[in-house]
């Protein structure tokens, strides 16, 4: 039997259950992407989302922000720290 080849890795092998759960993950934040842009389009209302799904986007969203701001190497008030 013949391993699974990972897209994201070119000609890379991976076992099947782990291409699987790394796949999960980007397609996870492909969906997120997706349901901000409807949301962003007006074509659906974040309400119109189950409540659970909503508590999840919102746990996510948090986090990704934390997680983005505590990667931040340059202060927001446009000092570059630059004479």
């Amino acid at each position: 039997m013949t391993e699974a080849k990972h897209p994201e890795r070119g000609d890379q092998e991976a076992q099947p259950s782990q291409a699987l759960s790394e796949s999960d993950a980007a397609i996870a934040r492909v969906l997120e992407d997706l349901i901000d842009t409807l949301i962003g389009r007006g074509v659906i209302q974040f309400t119109d989302l189950p409540e659970a799904a909503q508590g999840k986007l919102l746990w996510r969203r948090k986090n990704r922000a934390k997680l983005q701001d505590s990667l931040q190497l340059l202060p927001d008030d446009g000092d570059t720290g630059l004479l």
